[in-house]
């Protein structure tokens, strides 16, 4: 049987990688095929550079760190800050879906404080269902069945909360995740210290900021532990689950193919447990998981 194929769609370079940095790293050791995708070019996204300068250099920065898990990670041309959710742009992330042939899809939910976040998720959802429309972007062949659609935690609860459907203890894989961070030299070292997202000063010494850098993402990441622990004991049972503290999680949208829990074993190997079975969820029925092609 084929292993799962799995698509991540951020708005900037480093979105996938805070949000869903570990389980990649996880279905990499599993020998799952990983494509992380940013979809603007992240040009935006500094206090002193930028314009094709700082585009280059993130872009960079995010091959460096699908390279820490041995994953491509491509960055799209769209303008960072500039993102909308415009014919031609859902007719790129079509062909971009359709052309790699995802069993899961997973982006930003459509409720968030950047509009660029907000339109991947919008261009992501509406090209779910589309891609298998041949008639819409006939150049491109369109795919028989509809993948699994999924969408990043946040913290956000207007109009609706993020209501976890999967969680993946990424503790085991915690450094990998650092060290994809440590690749975003631009981001995590310079424009996010400035415009205030940490409240810890950067150490001036270059060898300790990673160190550093772990201390805030430790601090972001460990509500969510909490925040879903019922759930989490209910994947890795009651005596692993009260301990864990490092997760990441994934709700399941509705416009995407059914995940029963054949399939959820088959996407997420390394989860030990099938009791959160949802398969009554998605509009679309997939079939069986894929076999070899």
């Amino acid at each position: 049987m084929a292993s799962p194929r799995i698509l991540a769609i951020g708005a900037h370079p480093d979105d996938v990688d805070i949000k869903v940095g570990g389980t990649s790293a996880l279905w990499r050791k599993h020998g799952c095929e990983v494509l992380l995708i940013s979809v603007t070019d992240g040009s935006g996204g500094h206090q002193t550079m930028k314009g094709p300068e700082l585009a280059q250099r993130r872009k960079a920065e995010a091959a460096a760190a699908g390279k820490i898990i041995g994953a491509e990670y491509r960055v799209l041309d769209f303008a960072d800050g500039a993102l909308m959710p415009t014919l031609e742009a859902r007719h790129q992330i079509i062909r971009l879906i359709r052309n790699f042939k995802p069993d899961l899809v997973l982006t930003h939910r459509p409720n968030d404080y950047h509009p660029d976040h907000r339109y991947t998720s919008i261009l992501v959802q509406d090209a779910a269902y589309m891609v298998t429309v041949p008639a819409v972007c006939p150049d491109t062949p369109h795919l028989r069945a509809n993948p699994v659609f999924g969408y990043f935690a946040d913290d956000f609860r207007k109009p609706i909360s993020f209501h976890a459907d999967i969680v993946v203890d990424v503790e085991p894989v915690f450094d990998s995740i650092m060290s994809m961070l440590d690749c975003h030299i631009s981001q995590f070292y310079e424009w996010l210290p400035y415009n205030g997202v940490f409240f810890d000063p950067l150490p001036e010494n270059c060898n300790d900021r990673k160190a550093w850098l772990q201390k805030a993402m430790v601090e972001w990441i460990k509500p969510y532990a909490d925040r879903f622990r019922d759930l989490v004991i209910q994947t890795y049972g009651l005596d692993k689950g009260e301990k864990m503290h490092l997760v990441e999680a994934f709700e399941i949208s509705e416009y995407g193919g059914k995940l029963d829990a054949a399939k959820k074993a088959w996407l997420f190997p390394f989860l030990p447990s099938l009791s959160g079975d949802i398969s009554a969820i998605g509009a679309i029925d997939y079939g069986d998981y894929r076999d070899d092609e």
